[in-house]
This record gives C-alpha cells, structure tokens and sequence, in this order.
C-alpha cells in the first residue's frame, strides 16, 4: 500500500502567467512523502467569494498535462482551462508516468514505483496522486470545499472515476471514453490494475454503485465507452434511485470515436459548472 501523506501540500511556484484572465501556475508540491508531484494551478483573476474547483486529469501522451491546462492547445482537450475560464479553481496534475520520464518506457516507471510498494497496483498510484491534488485544492482558501469535482479524458477519465468513487470530497465526475468495463481498454496494462484483473470475481458497475447519489457522467464514442456502456449504467440506475437522484446519472454517446468531440468538450463543462456553481451537499 501508499503511506498516507497528512501534512498539507505546500506549494511551491515553478511559473506563473495570466492569460484570458486566469493565473496559470507551474507549481511543485509533495505527493508520496518525499516524492513531488508538478501540476498547473488555473484560478480565474477575478474572485467573488469562495470558489467551486475541479482536478483536471490528463490523458496519455508528453504533452497532455499541458494540453488540459490550455498551455498547448490542440484539439479540444483544454477541460481545465475551459473550466477555469467559467470561473473554476482547476488543478491539472501531472499522472506518474510521466515524473521525470525522460527515456524510460511505462513499463520501467511501473517498476520504480512497485520498488517503493511492490504490493500496490499503478491505480492506486494514480487514486493516491489524484486525492493528493485534492489536497491541494482544499487548502487553497479560495476554495469552496463543498464544490469540487473531477474530470478527465481516456487515461484521465479511469483516474476520475476512482477518484470520485473512492474520495467523498469529490462531488460531480465526467468520465470520457475511459472504459467503464474492466475488457473495454487497456485496464490490465501494468500501470492500471494488472493481468491479474482477469481473475477478480468483480466488475466496475460495483465501483459506479460507490459514486451514488453523486453527478456522474460517462461519455463514450463507441470506441472505449459507447453502446457496451449502457448495462453498467443501468445496473447502477436502482442505487441513484435508492437516492432519489435518478438525474444525476447521465450517459451520452457521440459514436465518433475515442477523441474529444465538441459536443463532449461543452457536457463536460456544463456537467461540472451545473452541479458545483450552486450545490451546498449532496443531502440538500
């Protein structure tokens, strides 16, 4: 297992700029007890009160960290910045496959990790680093602690939806085209749950149940989420509706494929913005 990290992050600023009216911080800060973590910390320059937040996880590629963070823009896959430009304190943390990467393959960063916890899977890595930018966003004093969110693309979105499963400080998650079955993408690759996945007695329409009664969206392309999505989905329906929030479950499928379209670049900004700008507890 990961050591639990109790002291608060404290941030360390690598870079700083202010485009479209939002402070864009390259920032650095600890995960694993001795292990730092970089990020981009997005908030708008125009504050009024406390302030919804999001983690921003970023899909598979060099450069995404900085694609989700509106650093490179390419494509629609700028999730973060969109957020923080509606008025989001957004932080975009950098997945661990990438920490000092340099030439080494996934496979070898897997492997540095499992010398430091050879019992853990690469998921919980990823859980873990994910709740730690939560960290990050609740000792923010912008920050309205009863309004964050996740959100993610492809890699980011399995990273989201853990983490909103798992971290009751989460309240609304979009998870696009990350595959919410076990056989639907590449889960038993070494960095996510491992070959011996296969042989767990369970499915992830159990770890959907674990988000109930919050906002969850997952959008597919008929590519790792789609048509093959729709009986988690509606195995999940009687737990939200145990809830009496049968809305906060949504399901939309684009059929084009893996990428981000137009259309799930504004569900997932409006998915977000609807369900934090105004929530106060899930209970209410």
């Amino acid at each position: 297992m990961i050591d639990t990290n109790p002291a608060p992050p404290l941030i360390t600023v690598l870079n700083e700029e202010t485009p479209e009216g939002i402070v864009r911080q390259y920032i650095e800060y600890e995960g694993e007890p001795g292990i730092r973590v970089k990020a981009y910390l997005l908030k708008p320059l125009k504050k009024d009160g406390k302030l919804p937040a999001a983690v921003a996880l970023h899909s598979t590629g060099d450069n995404q960290m900085k694609n989700i963070a509106g650093v490179e823009q390419v494509g629609l896959g700028s999730l973060g910045y969109n957020l923080a430009k509606k008025g989001f304190i957004v932080i975009c943390p950098m997945c661990f496959l990438w920490h000092e990467k340099g030439t080494k393959t996934y496979e070898q960063q897997v492997d540095l990790f499992h010398a430091r916890h050879p019992k853990s899977k690469g998921m919980a890595k990823m859980l873990f680093d994910a709740m730690r930018a939560v960290d990050v966003l609740e000792n923010l004093e912008e920050v309205d602690k009863d309004r964050i969110g996740a959100l993610g693309h492809s890699l980011g979105a399995k990273e989201a939806f853990y983490l909103g499963a798992f971290d009751d400080r989460v309240k609304a998650i979009v998870s696009n085209e990350g595959g919410i079955g076990i056989n639907f993408s590449n889960w038993d690759d070494p960095w996510y749950l491992g070959k011996d996945i296969h042989d767990f007695p369970h499915q992830h329409h159990e770890l959907l149940g674990l988000c109930a009664p919050k906002p969850f969206l997952l959008i597919g392309g008929d590519s790792s989420d789609g048509k093959i999505s729709i009986p988690y989905i509606d195995s999940v329906k009687p737990v939200y509706d145990l809830y009496g929030k049968p809305e906060n479950l949504m399901f939309f499928n684009h059929g084009s494929g893996h990428g981000i379209t137009p259309q799930a670049k504004e569900l997932t900004s409006d998915w977000i913005s609807r369900h934090l700008k105004g929530i106060r507890g899930l209970g209410d």
